[in-house]
């Protein structure tokens, strides 16, 4: 049975933001009408998503980490050039051709840079469902996942900004502090994070706070100030200061993929870097192969689902979750825009590296 709210395929026009894959500067938005449904299929309406430097990294490892395969640039009728970077936020169930997926529902998942998206929900529960369109299956799968803010712990509507802009970057930071303390900081007594200014960086430092090794960001010498206000570090140096690293056993965690960031605290803390791992990249230099390791959030999730399983996961996720967002508001000014340009003058901006770390970009299609 089609189930229909507020969708005419014929009439109703929709759009695509794309940027090109080689020259992030360069972007498309393009009109076209709602695609038609097939059995099995449903239609969701792209109702509010965020920008940060998570969707830049995206686009930065698109190829690499494949993040340009999950919205095909031929399902919106755009060439190959072009790239559908991926965003966190929320969709409306529009019309569903799949029983217990309703017209109605309020849905948190990956979403396209566009006004609709067609999915093929599977494994159909009360907690929301996973897209088994045939060119996700072999892709990473907690990005398949579309989970309905009906029953999910760590939603409140008050927070739909804050799970906008920090829920995967918070995904990330929770796993990535996980697998800090799940290897005993790797006999570590100083964490360090470069990018401390970031969202993913200083969400890390808050779930490492008193639970064993000391925080220090690295940031700008523009952003310490803000840094520090924070909150979440135990000290906050700029990049000219590393020198005034103490030469104990320290790990490094990489947000920003600068080799020059890099090459310093080689030099500084020789053989007391104990472990030099590549989280995210905010500066689009992607140099993971120069460190120990890539960290990549759902292999620590699959390990945890194994640990604790999925539900104790999610559990403990949710109540980390909720301590955060208890903190976040005092540390950010949202700025809401509506339509496509919105959306590309908040990539633009984001892209080019000019988003103040106090600011976080909401845009309702």
């Amino acid at each position: 049975m089609l189930i229909v709210t507020r969708y005419r395929h014929a009439m109703t026009p929709t759009w695509t933001f794309a940027v090109d894959r080689d020259d992030l500067a360069h972007t498309s938005i393009t009109a076209g009408d709602l695609p038609g449904l097939a059995g099995g299929e449903a239609l969701l309406r792209v109702d509010r998503v965020g920008v940060t430097a998570n969707n830049v990294t995206y686009a930065v490892l698109g190829t690499a980490m494949r993040y340009w395969e999950f919205f095909p640039p031929a399902a919106y009728g755009l060439g190959p050039q072009w790239g559908l970077v991926p965003l966190w936020g929320f969709a409306e169930v529009v019309a569903s051709c799949v029983p217990g997926v309703e017209a109605g529902q309020r849905l948190y998942g990956y979403l396209p840079p566009a006004g609709h998206l067609v999915v093929r929900p599977d494994r159909v529960g009360d907690t929301g469902f996973r897209d088994a369109s045939a060119h996700r299956a072999d892709l990473p799968s907690p990005y398949n996942a579309y989970r309905l803010t009906t029953g999910d712990e760590a939603y409140r509507p008050e927070w739909e900004d804050l799970l906008v802009l920090y829920r995967p970057l918070f995904f990330t930071s929770f796993m990535l502090a996980d697998q800090v303390l799940d290897h005993d900081a790797y006999g570590a007594r100083t964490v360090v994070l470069s990018s401390a200014s970031s969202k993913t960086a200083y969400a890390t430092a808050f779930e490492l706070q008193g639970r064993g090794p000391r925080a220090v960001g690295l940031t700008s010498p523009g952003n310490v100030e803000f840094t520090r206000s924070l909150g979440c570090y135990d000290d906050v140096l700029s990049y000219d200061e590393i020198g005034g690293l103490e030469a104990v056993p320290t790990v490094y965690l990489d947000l920003s993929g600068s080799p020059e960031t890099r090459r310093a605290l080689r030099s500084h803390l020789g053989e007391h870097l104990v472990r030099d791992i590549a989280v995210g990249l905010t500066n689009q230099a992607p140099n993971m192969d120069a460190a120990d390791e890539f960290f990549f959030a759902p292999n620590q999730m699959r390990k945890r689902a194994q640990d604790w399983g999925r539900e104790a996961l999610d559990a403990r996720f949710a109540e980390s979750w909720q301590r955060f967002a208890a903190a976040a508001p005092a540390w950010i000014d949202v700025h809401v825009g509506s339509g496509s340009e919105a959306l590309r003058s908040a990539w633009l901006e984001v892209a080019a590296g000019r988003t103040p770390p106090r600011t976080g970009h909401v845009i309702r299609p």
